[in-house]
């Protein structure tokens, strides 16, 4: 374990997991003044503006003109709709409460894996979509109800928007697996971005603000877009290749402590023990149900 090769694997994996527990801060002062569609359509368009010259550098252009139909759909189902469900969840609801139900991506990743693929799970990963999904049910009851904040949103609805952005991604994990060859991650990473732009383009353009921005939400954008998008995706690739897909997974299960310490710290958010007994919870269920822990046999 102390091998060089360990430290470069235990180094990526806790800085990517600081890059993208911040990416709910950033959201959320972006957001406020920007509106969750523009601030997504943005993120994306600067993630891709990034990774183009770098995929091209690598002569991966014919690749993703060979495949960029399916490339730019997995990219709207990804990123797009996703990155826009969570720059409106955390307008209502905290940054840390956002960043625990992420964390049930693995989570609905086995559950759609099941349904749609037929990778019916074992008995140790049953048990871990029950606990897990509990553990949601638990969250949501006790920290979310149908009656308008401040916002004039109820924060049911944004927790009903970060569990349809989890899905999306659940969904286009199993469509990558089922239509798209094995390519390489770069091509994946930028075709996916250029699709998710594309698609939130207009929107964007529609509910576009009718002032401009301060330079906080315009260094918001550039760091969520450049760090926590374009850098993130080439450093999650690097630690897939040097510590496995199985490995790279848990980055999502070390996220929610940094966006939490980062919504205490930049913008006062508080942190109650029920919410943190459900994030434990939750992430038992899905290390269970996504198979990197199993239930002992007898």
């Amino acid at each position: 374990m102390n091998s060089p090769h360990a430290k470069g694997w235990l180094a990526d994996f806790l800085i990517l997991a600081a890059i993208w527990g911040s990416s709910f801060l950033f959201m959320r002062i972006a957001a406020v003044e920007l509106g969750p569609l523009p601030t997504a359509a943005i993120r994306v368009a600067i993630a891709a503006i990034f990774l183009l010259p770098i995929m091209l550098a690598k002569g991966h252009w014919g690749v993703l003109r060979q495949h960029w139909k399916p490339v730019l759909f997995v990219g709207a189902l990804n990123s797009g709709v996703p990155f826009a469900l969570y720059a409106f969840a955390v307008l209502h609801i905290t940054t840390g409460f956002s960043s625990i139900l992420n964390a049930t991506v693995p989570l609905f990743g086995a559950l759609v894996a099941w349904l749609w693929l037929g990778d019916k799970p074992t008995l140790s990963r049953t048990v871990g979509l029950a606990i897990g999904f509990g553990g949601v049910l638990l969250l949501a009851g006790g920290q979310a109800s149908f009656k308008p904040n401040d916002s004039g949103i109820a924060p049911a609805w944004a927790v009903a928007a970060c569990l349809a952005a989890t899905t999306c991604y659940a969904l286009a994990a199993s469509f990558t697996k089922k239509h798209i060859p094995s390519l390489p991650p770069l091509v994946t990473a930028t075709g996916s971005q250029i699709g998710a732009t594309l698609v939130l383009a207009l929107p964007a353009l529609w509910y576009r603000p009718d002032h401009m921005p301060s330079a906080s939400v315009w260094w918001s954008l550039l760091v969520v877009g450049v760090l926590c998008t374009g850098v993130a995706y080439i450093l999650y690739f690097k630690l897939i290749e040097n510590s496995g897909p199985a490995r790279a997974l848990t980055v999502t299960f070390l996220v929610p402590v940094f966006a939490i310490a980062y919504g205490v710290l930049f913008l006062g958010e508080s942190v109650t023990a029920w919410m943190l007994l459900c994030g434990a919870v939750i992430l038992l269920g899905t290390s269970l149900s996504s198979g990197l822990i199993k239930l002992p046999r007898r």
